[in-house]
């Protein structure tokens, strides 16, 4: 098994996950544009998808879904509450147009699946969970093939027990490191509003939280954990990277962890991470 983050951040996420017979697309928020170069980029075949999975409906996920499927045949694997939610009438003079045009795109394409309950697309099994963040139904998942288990979860406010006890275990992580506190509080571009929304509960996480959960209470089995949805605006890589390392070196001595940070971007996809 095998995946890289074809491009994540504010401005649209996706990822892809393989195996040697079996590749799905995990949300379609970059352009459409976008995605089907990037599958050429990291050398995939759109025509050989499996599946896209869709987390939630929001833009930077879900975005270039409608235009997607106009050239990809595959089944979309949604639940029916984020289903509802992409197809709800947007705000403006074309939102109802948006709408007809997004229902005709996925029309006879869905695969209806639980946020709680286990899935299979090809020989992937996809073990999803709960996440809490301001969406109809959104979650992480622990994707699994041949005994290893790569989890996926972006947008989320906290961690909680469920996400802690869903993360153990796993041979590599792509997980949100949205913003550094200070960063955030100090951004010029954003109102108090947003700030008070992307710092929320259900809102992203921080640099500053991920590393607590990092040095306190991740368990360490990972090989490899990819940072993702870094804003643009309220972060900066680097401090994203060090504040992860530094809180693993924080760990206590009997739990020292030879995980590996690295970086996802919104720009270009990340090399290839895969097992064996």
């Amino acid at each position: 098994m095998r995946f890289t983050v074809l491009g994540s951040g504010s401005t649209g996420n996706s990822v892809l996950i393989t195996t040697e017979n079996t590749k799905v697309l995990v949300d379609a928020g970059l352009s459409a544009k976008q995605i089907l170069l990037r599958l050429a980029t990291v050398g995939e075949d759109f025509e050989k998808l499996d599946g896209i999975l869709i987390t939630h409906e929001h833009s930077d996920h879900a975005g270039g879904l409608r235009v997607l499927m106009n050239t990809v045949r595959c089944p979309i694997y949604v639940s029916e509450k984020t289903e509802d939610a992409y197809l709800r009438p947007k705000n403006g003079a074309n939102g109802e147009k948006e709408t007809r045009l997004r229902a005709k795109a996925i029309n006879d394409k869905t695969v209806a699946i639980e946020s709680d309950e286990e899935f299979r697309i090809g020989d992937i099994d996809f073990e999803p969970f709960s996440v809490p963040h301001d969406a109809a139904d959104n979650f992480g998942f622990a994707a699994k093939n041949s005994g290893l288990r790569i989890a996926t979860l972006m947008d989320f406010g906290h961690f909680t027990p469920l996400i802690k006890k869903k993360l153990e275990g796993c041979d590599a992580i792509v997980v949100e490191s949205n913003h550094a506190i200070d960063m955030l509080k100090a951004c010029p571009v954003y109102s108090w509003e947003l700030k008070q929304r992307i710092s929320s509960a259900t809102g992203h996480l921080s640099n500053e939280d991920l590393g607590e959960w990092l040095a306190n209470d991740y368990d360490g089995s990972a090989r490899d954990i990819v940072l993702s949805h870094l804003s643009q605006k309220a972060n900066e890589p680097n401090l994203a990277r060090l504040t992860a390392e530094y809180a693993l070196e924080a760990r206590e001595p009997l739990f020292r962890s030879e995980t590996k940070i690295s970086l996802s971007r919104a720009s270009e996809p990340t090399d290839w991470i895969s097992f064996h």
